[in-house]
């Protein structure tokens, strides 16, 4: 049986066989000694998207009393939640995306943990995934942001919408009418400023 690590756009944290890009973390959110979530979904506001794979490590998947390991679709999945690059396994992606932050968001030099401060703001309403109401049209919208539609979930690719699912995208006939952003707006500023995230393969199908 799975085990409830996947994390959905809207920041869920379901069980499904898919994995996914990338892994990351919220704290430590999990029993090892059932491999089961707590009731809490976050201990840290420090939200970071890592490498599956990195310098050879392994790590046994939620059964010691570390960080939670989760897995995200991509990194736009990653965003859409609330999360960042990790500054230490993805140093260089961190960086890049930092400098577009800044430049986006008109900040001078700031720290992992300012950012954190941020997001924890723009990602959580009382607890549940906090929607913002967009500040363009969807059709401007840069590559790698999502929005929120019922219960649908969905990608801006080159002005276009791609519904998001498990196992990737799809392409539907139109866009979704008065979607909510689920992006938090500071990081939808860092993709208009630039970063340039990693999408899962069935984006560009």
């Amino acid at each position: 049986m799975p085990l409830q690590n996947r994390v959905t756009p809207t920041g869920d944290i379901i069980a499904t066989p898919h994995r996914g890009l990338f892994t990351g973390n919220r704290g430590i959110i999990h029993d090892p000694a059932t491999r089961t979530l707590l009731k809490k979904r976050w201990s840290s506001p420090a939200w970071i998207t890592c490498l599956c794979e990195f310098r050879g490590w392994r790590r046994p998947v939620m059964a010691r009393r570390s960080w939670t390991e989760l897995f995200f679709l991509d990194e736009a999945t990653a965003f859409a939640a609330g999360h960042r690059p990790c500054f230490f396994c993805r140093r260089d992606d961190a960086t890049r995306f930092r400098t577009a932050w800044e430049t986006g968001n008109g900040a001078g030099k700031l720290s992992a943990k300012a950012m954190d401060a941020q997001l924890h703001l723009e990602r959580l309403d009382h607890g549940r995934k906090r929607l913002h109401a967009l500040p363009m049209s969807f059709a401007e919208l840069p590559d790698g942001a999502m929005v929120q539609q019922g219960e649908e979930s969905f990608l801006a690719m080159r002005g276009r919408a791609l519904l998001w699912s498990l196992a990737g995208y799809a392409r539907v006939e139109r866009e979704p009418e008065s979607p909510m952003l689920l992006t938090p707006p500071s990081t939808l500023r860092a993709l208009c400023a630039g970063y340039q995230p990693l999408l899962h393969p069935t984006a560009f199908d």
